[in-house]
């Protein structure tokens, strides 16, 4: 792809994942920046957390500053956004109820991935309409298709991606300060103030430098699942009928398309 123009690459890697692991939402790009890129607006509207901006880059390119952010106190710490007016009131009090419910204690604060850099724009949108190259690309997705995704993780970083709870937020400077993949849970105000955040949704983040890298092998990984989906199938269906056939006779069955019935 390396002949090809920025905005051709990202729209081809886009679609390849999204037929590759049937998204019903597409991929979404995140970049971090200290200047709005040339022709992207800034956000209109009021957001109850920047998690919500995942949700809304589906419609379309916007960028963002602290501002934008202000509604969402963990948001700002996690991204090291600059603090906007009320931020450290708004972030005292949010860790003082979580600390009286026993959700965040203060020994796990300092295991709260926080951005190491300090951008004053975050960027979101479709991955195939990216203004900026990507920092990370945001997936969501279900447990079969986090299937496919951890297989990738391990072939191209040999690593299994962490999975991560609360803050949902946490997920993007893990993946920043790390340059590795990471799956989210999503925690229990992503999920409300995302729809598409449904209880069987989680989210996958793929750091932007080695979306190439991970688009090649979903790809792959995803046609070998649906070949081994219909061998196991198969089995399943050959053992129930009380036969006991070798590996080689179902992949003789699965290429002659016949089977016990």
């Amino acid at each position: 792809m390396s002949n090809l123009s920025s905005a051709t690459v990202y729209s081809t890697l886009s679609g390849s994942l999204t037929e590759s692991l049937a998204l019903r939402r597409p991929p979404i790009a995140i970049s971090f920046a200290d200047a709005m890129p040339k022709g992207v607006t800034n956000f209109a509207g009021r957001a109850p957390a920047g998690c919500r901006f995942w949700e809304d880059a589906a419609n379309g390119a916007f960028g963002t500053s602290a501002v934008d952010h202000s509604l969402c106190a963990v948001g700002i710490y996690t991204h090291n956004l600059l603090p906007t007016p009320g931020y450290e009131v708004d972030l005292a009090d949010a860790l003082k109820v979580f600390q009286q419910l026993g959700y965040v204690r203060e020994a796990d604060i300092a295991t709260i991935p926080v951005l190491q850099s300090q951008y004053r724009h975050v960027v979101y949108s479709p991955l195939a309409e990216t203004p900026l190259t990507p920092d990370i690309v945001i997936l969501f997705v279900d447990a079969n298709q986090t299937l496919i995704l951890s297989e990738a993780t391990q072939q191209v970083e040999n690593a299994n991606a962490p999975a991560m709870g609360r803050p949902a937020c946490a997920v993007v400077p893990q993946v920043m300060n790390t340059g590795r993949a990471a799956l989210s849970l999503g925690c229990c105000g992503a999920r409300a103030y995302l729809d598409t955040l449904t209880d069987g949704m989680a989210i996958f983040t793929i750091p932007g430098a080695k979306l190439e890298a991970y688009t090649q092998r979903i790809e792959e990984l995803a046609k070998a699942n649906a070949v081994l989906s219909k061998f196991h199938a198969l089995r399943r269906r050959e053992i129930a009928a009380g036969l006991t056939p070798t590996v080689g006779e179902s992949l003789e069955a699965l290429k002659t398309g016949s089977s016990a019935q």
